[in-house]
């Protein structure tokens, strides 16, 4: 493994279902639930809630240090994410997500370019490539609404 640049570190317990979670530093700390819709009571935060706002903070970041690179204004950026839990076909769990990114000062082909190169960038879509289905979709550009 290549040397750490920062390392996070958490401490669950309870798992999904009733369970607790917390960062060594003690920033974040929440009790955990499966959603109603899984049959939990849905009283608490669950992993694909803490994996969209993860991914969808480490994509708008690689997005923003990707165009100033480029040159290109992206400051009003946005980025809706949903992480779907999946069956998947051999049996088990998986997951598939969507990001959703809202470049209002850019050009269709600008953003398209850009999403593109921070999708190349970012450390969760290089994870997450060839293992977890993810859709990228482009929406409230300059001069329209991308794919």
């Amino acid at each position: 493994m290549a040397e750490p640049m920062y390392s996070a570190h958490g401490h669950v317990d309870g798992g999904r279902r009733g369970g607790h979670g917390r960062t060594s530093d003690g920033r974040l700390d929440v009790e955990l639930d499966l959603p109603a819709e899984l049959g939990g009571k849905g009283a608490g935060t669950n992993p694909e809630q803490l994996f969209a706002v993860g991914y969808g903070a480490c994509f708008l970041q690689s997005l923003k240090s990707t165009g100033r690179r480029q040159g290109l204004r992206v400051d009003e950026a946005t980025i809706d994410s949903d992480v779907h839990l999946v069956k998947r076909e051999g049996g088990g769990f998986g997951l598939a997500v969507a990001l959703r990114v809202s470049l209002p000062t850019l050009d269709p082909e600008q953003a398209e370019r850009l999403v593109a190169a921070a999708d190349e960038a970012c450390p969760y879509s290089n994870a997450l490539r060839g293992n977890v289905d993810v859709d990228l979709q482009l929406r409230d550009t300059l001069v329209g609404t991308g794919s």
